[in-house]
């Protein structure tokens, strides 16, 4: 069901090299780039009635109207199961608490005397979220993106998500639900490449939406590409590939435990990877002997978790030792990485790539998916070596306010011009040398 990858024996290669003997999913951005292009132009040109059609086409419903009406929301809330609306609430509280302790505040340095530099972190004005609607539904990715945004100052926040034959064209329920927790009014049904064109550009009209100046959330390969054909004019948190984990466990490890959480993984996408790195042949061969009953007991059996987990990129990797694991893991530089190996807490603090770390046998990704408190929206494909998940920052921007007097001007000009006629830019020197009659100290 899951192929095997051994490294033992031989030097681990370094870089790049290690990374290309590891399993991954093939996700071509590329190539769908020019199949969301049309569609996002045709957004440009005709606003909503581009929407509406783009609906018909890939969602089979046909809509009178995209913004969804504030009593929707307000019904799916009074409709919503009350354990479903408790377990909600509480992964909005963690999620609170946490990203709460993650706001900046503005920093002044004295540079010199009556020369600073302060920073200021301002919120962009306005955001557009997406959240799945495709195979699975996802109240737990409105709360990712929309509380880092609110305890980021985001004044204006709107949402996007596929409407639903099954509901009447509106998005599912559980979404409009969470919406409503969270106090998000502003709510469309739209999907894919046109819901990222539709936050891009904006549509004109009494239910339209305005430009945001930045969208986030994760979706299909059609959104990543939507997101990439934008990049530039609205910022984004990442093009979100498939979902991937990646476990590092040794003899100490429990097979049922990383054998569940393999597949808890699988479940999300055909292309979803789950990979096990150890050095314990033993654990290996319990772990693969495990997959066998629990596969046939979940769902989205044939569909998803039997093709995610038999597909490329997905493995076991056989080192020789956890030391050369925590390379490999670094070098994969997973979505979600369990450590489960004896002294697991030490073993973590030695990571340096991953989007996420959940340590020890009591933290498995389920945990940060829903009721952590930590993000669920995290770099993948290898993306974590140089991008963290989202958060408050993902929604503010740094400003840097320059204040010097003229004394503290005068002190660094012959410096400044000294550079300036280094880089061949006179110019820059002479707005120097204005303001003191072309007597810059030193010169």
């Amino acid at each position: 069901m899951i192929s095997r990858i051994d490294l033992r024996g031989d030097t681990l290669p370094e870089g790049g090299d290690l990374r290309d003997l590891l399993p991954r999913a093939e996700f071509d951005v590329e190539a769908a780039l020019e199949k969301v292009r049309p569609l996002c132009e045709d957004v440009r040109h005709r606003g909503t009635a581009a929407l509406i059609d783009a609906a018909e086409k890939f969602d089979g419903v046909t809509l009178e109207r995209v913004r969804v009406p504030e009593k929707a929301l307000i019904d799916a809330l009074e409709a919503l199961d009350p354990a479903v609306r408790a377990a909600l609430e509480e992964s909005i509280r963690r999620a609170r608490l946490v990203h709460r302790a993650q706001r900046r505040s503005s920093h002044t340095t004295q540079v010199v005397p009556g020369g600073t530099v302060t920073e200021k972190w301002v919120p962009v004005g306005r955001v557009g979220l997406y959240a799945p609607g495709g195979r699975s539904v996802y109240p737990s990715s409105v709360i990712m993106n929309v509380v880092p945004a609110q305890e980021a100052g985001v004044e204006s926040i709107a949402l996007a998500s596929p409407a639903q034959r099954e509901f009447g064209g509106l998005p599912h329920p559980t979404i409009l639900a969470a919406c409503a927790l969270l106090g998000i009014d502003e709510v469309y049904a739209a999907g894919g490449a046109s819901a990222v064109a539709m936050f891009a550009y904006g549509t004109p009209g009494p239910d339209g939406c305005a430009p945001a100046n930045m969208v986030t959330g994760p979706g299909s390969i059609w959104v990543a590409a939507a997101k990439r054909y934008f990049t530039g004019r609205i910022g984004i948190d990442a093009e979100a590939g498939p979902t991937e984990i990646a476990v590092l466990a040794d003899a100490t490890a429990d097979p049922v435990h990383v054998a569940a959480d393999l597949i808890s993984q699988a479940e999300h996408d055909p292309l979803a990877a789950a990979v096990l790195v150890t050095d314990s042949a033993e654990l290996a061969d319990a772990v693969e002997k495990e997959l066998e009953p629990q596969v046939a007991a979940t769902k989205h059996i044939e569909d998803r978790v039997v093709p995610a987990l038999s597909g490329r990129q997905s493995a076991i990797v056989l080192v020789d030792s956890v030391e050369d694991g925590l390379r490999v893991v670094d070098a994969y530089g997973a979505e979600h990485l369990e450590i489960q190996t004896a002294d697991a807490a030490a073993v973590a603090a030695r990571v340096r790539n991953a989007g996420a770390i959940f340590v020890g046998p009591y933290a498995p990704v389920s945990l940060g998916d829903y009721c952590a408190g930590s993000n669920h929206v995290l770099p993948t494909g290898g993306c974590a070596c140089h991008s963290s998940g989202l958060s408050v920052q993902s929604f503010l921007r740094g400003i840097h306010i320059v204040d010097y007097s003229e004394e503290a001007l005068a002190e660094v000009a012959h410096h400044v011009v000294t550079l300036a006629e280094a880089e061949d830019l006179p110019a820059h020197g002479a707005a120097l040398k204005a303001r003191f009659a072309w007597k810059v100290p030193g010169k």
